[in-house]
């Protein structure tokens, strides 16, 4: 590689990793516990042990289930219904409005058989979703998210530009080398390559889904305007539904639309999931390979009748698959612990690569390092 070329993607890496590298540490080390949040929750009693009900078990109506859980919020109004595909289990959201931010929702949580409400604490509340919020947008809201995307793709372009440099630094060591005997920063520099190299894969994966998941709302926001928009066109003019059709009935019709899926939640009609005339019936597949895809099937809210089963675009299909590949949350626990162990080995690559730079030459030294290492042999 040209002494140019090596010192263009020096600058590129140095660069990029030190505006990045702070923020990766944060989103390293609230991560960790969110990658075992599901296990987390059922320990300290947030996601409750319930027993699993008789196969022939008949289901509480719906609609009463609403009832029950808004008598215990009066005076607000339902936004999302959902269920536990692993329990019978279903949350029912409620907010004073129907545009009710999830920070400000209130939850009940309740046994799909016998109705009764199931002790939890709010999911808004709580340690584990301060490290969330944290993660996610830095309590920030869009700007935030946008901001955590902005340090993923920087993250992203530090470990390509790393992998840049790997090639030349290191095609004369065997690999796993750590060159103890000369200097400490000798040692470092081999260890940050090393296990940089490592987790290079896993790396660019949780880089790239972090940032497509910060994307979540502008992307939802776009499907509501182009597709829903559509739906939504039809009924321009008319009032805001005051009456709702049977939630049930609305469940039923959309189990009947799409027989090989399941119901895994409902948008109240003003929700922004749905438009201001519609329940919207989100269908997800009966398989692990499918689950985290949804079909909504939207139900007029005042009649009950079946309007559209609008298919998802491209963009929101990828934003779904993302998310849970971004938490290891694809297959158990012993991808979680993968996550896991991957997750520290990078803090150590970050904290490295800040030692490196503490104890850093300028920039035409690295090079020159660079340089004598490509002409190298193994010793």
């Amino acid at each position: 590689m040209q002494r140019s070329a090596i010192k263009a993607w020096f600058v590129i890496h140095k660069w990029t990793s030190l505006v990045c590298t702070l923020f990766l540490l944060l989103l390293c080390l609230t991560g960790l516990p969110l990658v075992f949040g599901h296990e987390i929750a059922h320990l300290t009693g947030a996601d409750p042990e319930v027993p699993a009900a008789p196969a022939d078990a008949t289901l509480r109506d719906l609609d009463a289930q609403v009832q029950t859980a808004l008598q215990h919020f009066p005076g607000n109004v339902p936004l999302f219904v959902g269920w536990d595909p692993d329990a019978p289990l279903m949350y029912v959201n409620t907010g004073a409005r129907t545009d009710t931010p999830p920070a400000q929702m209130q939850t009940v949580l309740l046994n799909t058989v016998s109705g009764e409400q199931v002790p939890a604490p709010q999911f808004n509340e709580g340690v584990m979703y301060f490290l969330y919020r944290l993660h996610t947008d830095l309590f920030l809201g869009l700007p935030g998210l946008l901001f955590m995307g902005a340090m993923g793709l920087l993250f992203v372009v530090a470990i390509i530009s790393g992998l840049v440099l790997y090639g030349p630094f290191m095609r004369k060591q065997r690999f796993g080398t750590l060159r103890t005997g000369r200097s400490r920063r000798l040692a470092w520099l081999d260890l940050h390559n090393v296990i940089g190299i490592v987790t290079l894969g896993w790396a660019l994966v949780v880089g790239l889904t972090g940032a497509i998941n910060t994307l979540a709302k502008p992307l939802e926001q776009a499907w509501q305007t182009q597709q829903l928009g559509e739906f939504a066109a039809r009924y321009a003019g008319q009032p805001k539904p005051t009456q709702l059709a049977s939630l049930q009935a609305a469940v039923d019709t959309a189990r009947a639309a799409e027989p090989e899926m399941r119901p895994a939640f409902v948008s109240f009609p003003g929700t922004g999931y749905s438009g201001d005339h519609h329940f919207g019936v989100f269908m997800q597949g009966n398989s692990p390979l499918t689950e985290r895809l949804y079909r909504p099937v939207l139900i007029d809210a005042s009649t009950g009748a079946l309007t559209a089963q609008p298919q998802l675009p491209t963009y929101m299909t990828v934003l779904l698959l993302s998310q849970p590949l971004h938490f290891g949350d694809y297959g158990k626990l012993p991808l979680k612990i993968l996550w896991a162990l991957l997750d520290l080995l990078t803090i150590a690559v970050l904290v490295s690569g800040l030692y490196l730079w503490f104890k850093r030459g300028n920039t035409a030294t690295r090079v020159a390092e660079i340089e004598r290492a490509q002409t190298q042999e193994v010793a």
